[in-house]
């Protein structure tokens, strides 16, 4: 199966460009599934619409429930379902849940329409960046204790967590682990679209550093509406001649295709105009972060990270632990240091060509000794 995530800055066509790629694959005879809550019904697709009003009342009836002695003893008053609407938020967890349905599914692609660009991409970080957080508020050795629970509540003084707490995280962390599954996922890509215009090019720029950052691959840059190049009218005429300039820019700092697709002017009138819009899935590498060993030159390892487009004075690194703590523009990532270089030292970093190499020095009393 292949997971192909569609996003894009806003009005450049994100849903229109993921319902045309799905309905193309389908045509193919692939069997395609997509997951929108704003695309309309199209032949031979199966469509998925998450549904953040329900996973709220759900997911909130459920924690009401499991934690209803605690919520007795305060004398809170339980919500009914009829009460209930959704909070901020909701869209993204129910987007999340969708994917994760979708990727459990038996389908031979499965297109993804995804919010504008900054949200998505914090979207597809929100799973690692929730399961540190509750590996780190409630680590999950702690259950082992459960027995000891009233004796350390005695001596401490304070309530401890109840297990219905630690049930609950449990659930969470399976769930979120089954998302970040599918966004690390080698067959999960990504695609941008944009209109080729002055903010392309930034939203490029974003969407290669961010993607990089979570070692996910864009495959595809989707130039939208694109006016036509034979007008005789001269103000569409230079409208097209500045597309065609913000295209050519795309095409040099994109290492991968570019695909213009043309404005149809006019409002989409069924397949027929889809079909007009479709682009071929096309899987990409995802961005490889590797480990040098050159002890035997200069006696340090390189762990080496892409981040195309990174700008050094917006770099910037910090270990803490086995964790590198790695923020690059506007975005920010915590990332296990690889085994090897757990046994080292942090000897400097240098940012070369959008290849950022971190150096690191063994730690003589870590590494075994040579007989």
């Amino acid at each position: 199966m292949g997971i192909l995530l569609v996003t894009g800055t806003g009005g450049a066509g994100r849903t229109t460009v993921a319902s045309a790629t799905a309905l193309a694959e389908a045509q193919a005879g692939r069997r395609v599934l997509l997951v929108s809550g704003e695309a309309d019904e199209t032949p031979g697709v199966d469509l998925l619409r998450p549904a953040p009003a329900a996973d709220f009342r759900r997911e909130f009836l459920a924690l009401q429930a499991r934690s209803g002695a605690a919520f007795d003893l305060l004398g809170a008053a339980p919500f009914e379902d009829a009460e209930l609407t959704e909070l901020p938020g909701s869209h993204q967890f129910a987007l999340l849940r969708a994917l994760r349905d979708a990727a459990a599914g038996d389908w031979d692609l499965v297109v993804v329409d995804l919010p504008p660009l900054l949200d998505a991409l914090a979207l597809l970080a929100l799973p690692e960046q929730l399961r540190r957080y509750l590996r780190r508020l409630l680590p999950p050795e702690r259950q082992a204790a459960r027995a000891l629970r009233p004796m350390l509540a005695q001596l401490a003084g304070v309530p401890m967590p109840a297990q219905w707490l630690y049930g609950t995280t449990a659930r969470w962390e399976a769930e979120l682990a089954a998302v970040q599954a599918v966004v690390d996922d080698p067959t999960t890509t990504v695609r941008l679209v944009v209109e080729p215009g002055p903010a392309a090019g930034d939203a490029l720029r974003t969407a290669r550093l961010g993607l990089a950052l979570h070692r996910l691959a864009l495959d595809t840059v989707v130039a939208n509406k694109l006016l036509p190049a034979d007008s005789p009218d001269p103000w569409l005429a230079g409208l097209t001649a500045q597309q065609h300039e913000h295209l050519a820019r795309l095409r040099t700092a994109h290492d991968g295709t570019v695909h213009a697709l043309p404005h149809l002017g006019r409002d989409l009138r069924g397949p027929e105009d889809l079909a007009l819009l479709a682009v071929d899935a096309r899987p990409a590498p995802a961005p490889e972060w590797t480990v040098e060993d050159r002890r035997d030159d200069d006696g340090i390892l390189v762990w080496h990270i892409p981040l195309p487009g990174a700008v050094k004075g917006e770099l910037s690194l910090v270990r803490r632990g086995d964790e590198l703590l790695l923020a690059v523009g506007p975005f920010r990532r915590t990332v296990p240091l690889p085994p090897a270089l757990r046994r080292c030292t942090v000897a400097g970093a240098a940012l070369v060509d959008g290849d950022l190499r971190v150096r690191f020095t063994p730690d003589a009393g870590l590494w075994p000794r040579n007989p």
